[in-house]
């Protein structure tokens, strides 16, 4: 008979969500309050372009040195820290005065939280047995695109009760008690956790990728740039960056000037492409999940990936066709479903050839991501101003889409990085 393993570990999978969900609202705050910032303090769209931008741009630069802290010191440490960090700076755009200091402080905010993903991942690395890396990286970011889209009409309702200013200020103060709630209950490995049985952490250490003691958290960042692996799996991230980020920062005013559509329902309409992402999270995720237990690694990467790339062409291009709100958003929802498909296939990808060195791997990869959506957050607005129309936004989204699917069919998860040493 079987013995029952327990599924105690299953608290470090809510705690996760838990944070990416808080993660995403403190983000998406702004794209609702676009108009209210922009008022008052006279920013033009090209200005809140750049302070869209601002954002990403910190979080992609930092997303690697975030990773490798992780690698080095370990989560817990570095991962308090990033969410003191990054709560502070939330609450510090509520007191923005003008331009520079609204750029100043997105930036920051963007680098406060650019070591999150990266660090989650390489916690995941000690605490998820392989064959469940799917559905958890299916969760987790299921989290954030669920704060996300609760986060678009609360917060437009709120701004019309408290002020943009205080929106800000509440969800710092959030941020602050997450942090000491993660340094209170997470520890660095299932082996240290008291919560847990010894039956569970056994099945864990027996079923999870096993560290290669010879490299430990030293891998050169040559290897990591030089890899075609690596590189691919950044390029890829490019075409899923791009689409998404649009989400969360100009879908929002894009829909609700294009069709004339009030604050709280332009936030409706705005949180359906979010809720598709959530899905396509979980649908992936149980893919990831269902491919790997046939014994089929490489194509429990691919298939789910590419099968969402198409979903984001497809539901870009169509898109464009479409002439009421509900028509356009429905479409990019099938489109941000696709995109949100590529996410588990993708971490857990970079867990797979990364092994202990997983937060350096993962934060190489979201970087290039996140430089996509620096240009997504530029090139909206100046595309629109130079062509007059916002067509061309979209195919360049779409293309962007058709080469991640190419990139996906050379990606190898079985070529380990500790190997090209």
């Amino acid at each position: 008979m079987n013995q029952r393993i327990p599924t105690k570990r299953y608290g470090f999978f809510l705690g996760t969500f838990l944070i990416t969900l808080l993660l995403y609202v403190d983000r998406v705050c702004i794209s609702s309050a676009k108009d209210s910032i922009g008022t008052d303090l006279n920013l033009t769209d090209i200005q809140m372009g750049w302070v869209l931008s601002a954002f990403a741009l910190g979080y992609a630069l930092f997303q690697v040195p975030g990773g490798a802290l992780g690698d080095k010191y370990g989560v817990r440490k570095v991962m308090t820290t990033i969410m003191v960090l990054w709560s502070i700076f939330t609450a510090l755009t509520g007191a923005a005065w003008n331009y520079i200091s609204m750029l100043f402080f997105r930036f920051i905010f963007g680098a406060g939280e650019a070591g999150a993903f990266p660090n989650i991942s390489r916690a995941a690395f000690s605490w998820v047995p392989t064959k469940e890396r799917g559905i958890f990286q299916g969760i987790n970011f299921s989290g954030s695109r669920l704060g996300a889209a609760f986060a678009l009409p609360l917060v437009a309702y709120l701004i019309d009760a408290w002020g943009w200013r205080n929106i800000f200020y509440f969800f710092g103060a959030i941020g602050i008690i997450f942090a000491v709630l993660f340094y209170t209950l997470f520890s660095n490995k299932p082996e240290e956790h008291k919560a847990l049985s010894d039956v569970e952490k056994e099945y864990i250490v027996k079923n999870r990728q096993h560290e290669v003691e010879k490299v430990g958290g030293n891998l050169p960042l040559k290897t990591v740039l030089t890899s075609k692996n690596v590189i691919l799996a950044m390029i890829q991230y490019i075409g899923s960056n791009f689409i998404f980020f649009f989400t969360l920062t100009w879908l929002f005013p894009y829909i609700k000037a294009k069709y004339g559509l009030s604050l709280v329902t332009t936030g409706f309409y705005a949180m359906l492409p979010l809720l598709g992402g959530a899905v396509g999270n979980w649908v992936s995720g149980f893919m990831v999940d269902a491919i790997y237990k046939k014994g089929k690694w490489k194509q429990s990467r691919q298939y789910p990936a590419t099968i969402g790339f198409v979903f984001v062409v497809i539901g870009i291009i169509a898109s464009l066709y479409m002439d009421t709100a509900l028509g356009a958003v429905l479409c990019l929802t099938v489109a941000i479903f696709g995109a949100d498909m590529t996410l588990s296939p993708s971490w857990s990808f970079c867990m797979d050839i990364g092994e202990e060195n997983s937060g350096k791997v993962s934060g190489m990869m979201n970087m290039a991501g996140n430089l996509g959506a620096f240009t997504t957050a530029l090139a909206f607005p100046y595309l629109r101003e130079w062509t007059g129309t916002d067509a061309p936004f979209f195919y360049v989204a779409a293309t962007l889409g058709g080469v991640a699917i190419f990139c996906w069919s050379f990606m190898n998860p079985n070529k380990k990085l500790n190997d090209e040493i």
